[in-house]
């Protein structure tokens, strides 16, 4: 069987993206290739992010926060997943598109955080058994 080829994106590619993207890779082990990427992305994981996943012993601080055109070169994805980017929202050669409404945790408090993060998992659980 070959790979499903997952894309999450949303602004700065700090926080959501990468923790889909880190889900990804934990959730769906080997029969997943996983990327994340920004339309405006920060250049930096968010430090909340990498402390939210550490309690569930992903290590986020190896994650780069990458521009689309960074992950262009690895397209055409099973999946096209993006977040609260709107507009900015890029096209990338996918076999889907889905847009997932979650709220940008920047700025929340770490239970309200890892809420957010439990979320994601969810919905990342949920794609990966629908692929």
């Amino acid at each position: 069987m070959s790979k499903k080829k997952l894309l999450f994106v949303c602004i700065e590619n700090s926080n959501r993206s990468q923790m889909s993207q880190a889900f990804a890779k934990i959730l769906g082990g080997d029969s997943v290739e996983a990327y994340s990427a920004g339309s405006k992305p920060s250049g930096i994981v968010n430090p909340k992010a990498i402390a939210a996943m550490k309690e569930l012993g992903y290590d986020l601080s190896k994650h780069d926060s990458k521009s689309l055109s960074e992950v262009e070169a690895f397209a055409p994805f099973d999946a096209v997943v993006t977040m609260g980017c709107g507009d900015a929202c890029p096209w990338m050669p996918a076999k889907k598109f889905i847009d997932w409404q979650i709220p940008d945790p920047k700025h929340m408090e770490p239970a309200e955080f890892n809420q957010v993060r439990d979320l994601i998992r969810e919905k990342v659980k949920q794609l990966i058994s629908e692929l």
